[in-house]
């Protein structure tokens, strides 16, 4: 890094990631459990909050992009955390009076929150410069590893808080982590992204899409982070269906999301050694072997071992994606591509969510986790003839 305010930039960022990845891990580890509570006889629309999260997150990605392209990331960061605030009052409200549309709602606005913080990987390439942009990615990402210990445990000890309204606590303590989180946004120091002035014209998206690059790390990120929320949103409730306790749950999504993010101390020294490809391709092969163990039985290790073998492969997966889209694309184009490139990630972790519900509930756990099989094969076999044509293309040099 630079400088000593750029690495207390990245360290606040990396703080705010913190902050909004253990408000992320709070509402997957407890939205359908709550959903259970409020729902009727009918349980199979439980994964629906989660569902909702994300689109929040997906229909916000573009507009929260172009957003701060006018206004500042610093300002739209500030604003979607303040949003975040909101929709966990709302989502509070709705369980002290037994609204499962209302909750619904409210953490549908925390995911916009989502979409707004979601860019602070991007910010960290802004401050830290592009020839330190994979360690800054994995630096903030890094923040998360605090989402794994404190996200799940607030939802665990608060949960009878208030009782008999039950899961109030960890959604009052949303608002909390809110208040931190702007804390640390307001000492950060972006440059501006707006009204900047580019020599080169930026090209049209399908252009840009084209790339066989842009394949790989858009199809990276989007199958890394759904095949990860759609087997992680089925984790609780297949947990809970073969008879083990919500504690039980609460503590493998703890260490589901410490894998996530704990590998990201040095993801950033291996994408520089290795490549985004080999990156990549460990990734999908992680998610693979997580899949095998969970088919090999229901025991409460089965569950641990895939959610951090699931953790990991999400981590290569999505922060090996990231860095290799900011090489697709030219500043000029920064708001368009990083947009559009978070639309297709969260549209499809969206769908994903929505689907692991209602094929936990009709078909079962092996369905669950079989269905993502082709998916993350399909990304092996990119990364590996992306990598192949990277070979041939230096051979001739040496």
């Amino acid at each position: 890094m630079r400088d000593t305010r750029t690495k207390v930039s990245i360290f606040l960022m990396a703080g705010a990631q913190a902050m909004l990845n253990s408000t992320t891990s709070i509402m997957i580890s407890s939205a359908s459990l709550v959903a259970l509570l409020l729902l009727g006889t009918d349980k199979s629309l439980a994964t629906v909050p989660v569902t909702a999260v994300v689109t929040g997150t997906a229909l916000a990605t573009i507009p929260a992009s172009y957003f701060m392209k006018h206004v500042g990331r610093k300002a739209g960061f500030l604003f979607g955390i303040l949003l975040g605030m909101l929709g966990a009052s709302i989502a509070a409200y709705s369980i002290y009076v037994g609204s499962f549309i209302g909750f619904t709602l409210g953490v549908m606005l925390v995911g916009t929150c989502s979409a707004f913080g979601n860019y602070y990987r991007f910010a960290a390439i802004d401050v830290a410069g592009p020839e330190f942009r994979s360690k800054a990615v994995s630096y903030v990402m890094a923040g998360g590893l605090v989402a794994g210990f404190i996200g799940p445990q607030i939802a665990s000890h608060t949960r009878d808080l208030y009782a008999p309204y039950l899961y109030l606590g960890p959604y009052l303590a949303i608002i909390l982590l809110g208040v931190f989180a702007l804390v640390f946004v307001s000492f950060v120091k972006i440059p501006h992204i707006r009204n900047q002035v580019f020599d080169e014209k930026p090209r049209p998206l399908l252009e840009i899409m084209k790339q066989p690059t842009f394949i790989l790390a858009a199809l990276s990120a989007m199958i890394g982070y759904a095949g990860m929320s759609f087997i992680m949103t089925a984790t609780p409730l297949a947990m809970i269906g073969c008879g083990l306790t919500p504690s039980d749950s609460f503590n493998v999504i703890s260490w589901h999301v410490v894998a996530m993010f704990g590998p990201s101390f040095f993801t950033g020294s291996l994408i520089t050694r290795y490549g985004d490809f080999k990156v990549i391709f460990v990734g999908a092969i992680l998610g693979l072997v997580c899949i095998g163990v969970a088919l090999s039985g229901l025991a409460i290790a089965n569950f641990w071992i895939a959610l951090v073998l699931l953790g990991v492969s999400w981590n290569f997966m999505f922060i090996g994606g990231t860095t290799l889209l900011t090489k697709t694309y030219r500043p000029s184009e920064t708001a368009k591509v990083q947009g559009f490139n978070d639309f297709l990630v969260f549209g499809t972790v969206a769908t994903a969510s929505l689907s692991a519900g209602i094929l936990q509930q009709t078909l079962g756990w092996d369905v669950v986790t079989m269905s993502m099989i082709p998916f993350f094969g399909l990304v092996a076999i990119i990364a590996l003839v992306n990598l192949s044509r990277q070979v041939r293309a230096v051979a001739p040099a040496e």
